[in-house]
């Protein structure tokens, strides 16, 4: 076989190996966590409101968070969530963009937005949007896909815990489309659900408490974080193909790849999240350097030779 077909080969089987070895950190250790993030195994095998109209889902997560407000207090909060209505409290910069109605989510209860019924749109984005399923004010309240049977629902529910303090539980249950954007859907919300759902139990919480919501600025800090470690990945691994020293880039490609996994689901404060990946960044260009061959040092190499 020739030399260059080896090297073809080698390299192909090097990225195989990389998204393999992070594949497998995501499938066996981050996810089974993420799906079940703040919650009890007792949560997570909990009946909930139509979590039974998709029956065989391939995206199934139950999350939970300890709210100190009552089911009342909440409840005003939780009902009025939605594109175009008070936003998701999470990461505005994201999911409130086109929304017509501002970047931020409301700081404050939205009366025109209290009594939703079942049946009543539901947008989520400028892209999509789901319907309302069941509602029972001060328990719980569902969306639904549009689809007959629904081939997914998100379920809020609020379920004292005693006078003071009430949990806040979420489950989401899909199926994926076998079509084009059903499968591109299937992938971003595979991906980016963990992360979204989180921030906005902690963003219903926080309001909840009287907290006041991060900063724009600080949401921007961290979605740049975010960006870079996954330009870093993809550079990084395109190298393994392209350049010469393959196996440097392979590495950079690993703890690259490592870095975007710890940034986005890590529990680790944006202070610390979001400098990683510019300090790995300098490395990478830092340690690259070093290892370039020096041109003044090659040429006096060959005139003594």
């Amino acid at each position: 076989m020739r030399p260059a077909i080896l090297v073809v080969l080698r390299r192909i089987g090097a990225e195989l190996v990389l998204f393999a070895l992070l594949g497998s950190v995501y499938v066996f250790v981050i996810r089974p966590a993420q799906l079940h993030w703040g919650a009890t195994p007792e949560e997570v095998v909990r009946p909930m409101p139509e979590d039974g109209i998709v029956a065989h889902p391939a995206f199934d997560a139950t999350r939970a968070i300890t709210i100190h407000a009552t089911p009342e207090q909440i409840w005003p909060w939780l009902v009025q969530m939605g594109f175009r209505r008070a936003g998701f409290y999470g990461y505005d910069l994201i999911e409130n963009a086109g929304s017509g109605t501002g970047i931020r989510s409301a700081s404050s209860i939205l009366p025109q937005f209290q009594y939703p019924q079942a049946g009543d749109p539901l947008p989520l984005s400028v892209a999509g949007s789901l319907t309302f399923g069941a509602i029972k004010p001060n328990s719980f309240v569902v969306w639904r896909s549009w689809e007959e049977p629904a081939l997914g629902v998100f379920i809020w529910e609020l379920v004292p815990i005693d006078a003071s303090h009430t949990r806040l539980i979420s489950r989401i249950r899909w199926s994926y489309l076998p079509d084009a954007w059903g499968k591109v859907l299937g992938v971003f919300t595979e991906f980016s659900d963990h992360v979204a759902v989180r921030k906005i139990l902690e963003g219903v919480r926080d309001r909840v408490e009287g907290r006041a919501p991060d900063s724009l600025a600080l949401e921007a800090v961290a979605i740049a974080g975010w960006l870079l470690a996954s330009f870093e990945f993809c550079s990084a691994a395109i190298a393994v193909v392209s350049m010469r020293r393959w196996q440097v880039a392979w590495l950079f490609a690993l703890g690259a790849g490592a870095l975007l996994q710890f940034t986005l689901y890590s529990s680790a404060p944006v202070w610390v999240c979001a400098p990683l990946p510019w300090l790995y960044l300098a490395w990478m260009v830092r340690a690259w350097r070093k290892r370039r061959p020096n041109p003044a040092r090659s040429s006096v190499t060959r005139c003594e030779w």
